[in-house]
């Protein structure tokens, strides 16, 4: 069992701020689909863990031009850490919003109100109106409708990539 995790990390670890920048596309951009093409509106915990993503992109982009300076071997792993820190960040806010969801603690009260928001919702606000928020305690269940919600996804995907990047980080690279 140790050989086979020892081959897929000599494998994946010397790559790993592409796949790290990559994994993070594609929970951005899956995200945004379910958003814009299903119809699910975010809440305020959603779109916080967003945030993680995006910091994810920026960092490992940063790594993957790092390996071109002098400053390579720390720089590379400065960043990576980042990476860490920003996927734990991630697994951190998932983990609350899953909690939320199925009721084990109150989610934060800015997204208590509940409701959907849209483009007319925006239109209405900027002619002073009100928005209807999205609850934080609904569960969204994407996609297939399986047993875990997004944030129940997240939290694996999050943590996955957080394990990854701190196994990154600590590696000696090979210069």
């Amino acid at each position: 069992m140790f050989a086979a995790l020892r081959a897929k990390a000599r494998l994946i670890l010397p790559v790993w701020p592409w796949i790290a920048l990559i994994a993070s596309a594609l929970m951005l951009g899956a995200a945004h689909y379910a958003q814009r093409v299903d119809g699910l509106p975010p809440c305020i915990l959603c779109l916080k863990q967003r945030e993680a993503y995006w910091a994810a992109v920026a960092l490992a982009a940063a790594a993957i031009g790092a390996r071109y300076t002098p400053w390579k071997g720390w720089l590379v792993r400065l960043l990576l850490a980042g990476l860490a820190l920003a996927f734990l960040y991630g697994t951190g806010m998932a983990i609350y919003h899953a909690g939320a969801e199925q009721g084990w603690w109150e989610g934060p009260k800015a997204c208590a109100a509940g409701g959907t928001s849209s483009a007319a919702d925006v239109a209405a606000l900027l002619n002073g109106g009100k928005v209807n928020i999205v609850s934080c305690e609904d569960p969204t269940y994407w996609p297939f409708k399986s047993f875990l919600t997004m944030a129940g996804w997240n939290v694996l995907i999050s943590l996955k990539l957080a394990i990854w990047s701190i196994a990154a980080a600590l590696r000696k690279p090979a210069i």
